[in-house]
């Protein structure tokens, strides 16, 4: 049984798949809210209070793409995992982009539902845990206090972006593979492709970069993946 105390929002405007999300959640052990609208998750955002959010994004009303926006305002620490429709690239990417840590196309299994929201909090809960602060350059991660901070001045960053940034800075100079990368932030048994990390490192270089478009910190291995420079190259 999961910790009772971990609690689950559902999303959906169709009322028996609302219900079999919430039951297969329920019979693992989590605390499972519901929400049929937009508007009721919002409200339910600031009583409820959810470790993660199961979110579809097509919903009457306030779509699910402003509510994944609203949740990153609101709670940047809530883990937000995005239903969307098979075939939708251009809905992942954009939900990606609005800050979701991963999605599931419809119709998906239970299980691999399951799957993903575990392998998110087993990589929240050991990014909290972690006893490190990590340094490069002008880029401080405090581990302990879960705070990023720029030349001082505090970053907010969702938990996907927390936890690749953390891969990265315990990793400078290293060039990491996109499947390795994958593998260690969204777990081995996760199926999604590489477009869910590129989003993200574009999200993070927002963040990070003084000109996103000619990064300093986060470098692009071509054909391999990804490094975080060691010494920025100002010259760029």
């Amino acid at each position: 049984m999961h910790d009772p105390k971990i609690k689950i929002l559902v999303v959906e405007d169709e009322e028996s798949i609302r219900r079999f999300i919430t039951l297969n959640l329920s019979a693992v052990g989590y605390e499972v809210g519901e929400a049929e609208t937009g508007e009721k998750a919002l409200t339910m955002l600031r009583s409820f209070r959810p470790d993660v959010t199961v979110l579809d994004l097509m919903l009457p009303g306030i779509s699910g793409f402003e509510v994944c926006q609203q949740i990153r305002e609101m709670m940047p620490e809530t883990l937000v995992i995005m239903l969307t429709a098979k075939g939708q690239d251009t809905d992942k990417i954009l939900g990606l982009e609005l800050g979701a840590d991963d999605y599931l196309v419809k119709p998906f299994n239970p299980f691999e539902l399951i799957a993903r929201i575990k392998a998110m909090l087993r990589r929240r809960t050991y990014f909290k845990v972690s006893k490190n602060v990590l340094q490069c350059g002008d880029l401080c991660l405090d581990v302990i206090a879960n705070k990023f901070l720029k030349k001082g001045v505090q970053i907010e960053l969702t938990p996907t972006e927390f936890a690749l940034l953390k891969m990265f800075m315990e990793n400078q100079g290293k060039a990491l593979k996109r499947n390795e990368i994958l593998n260690a932030v969204w777990g081995e048994d996760y199926f999604g492709d590489t477009k869910t990390l590129d989003v993200h490192i574009r999200r993070l270089r927002e963040k990070l970069e003084n000109n996103p478009s000619a990064p300093d910190y986060i470098k692009t291995v071509w054909g391999s993946g990804y490094r975080l420079q060691a010494e920025p190259d100002r010259s760029s």
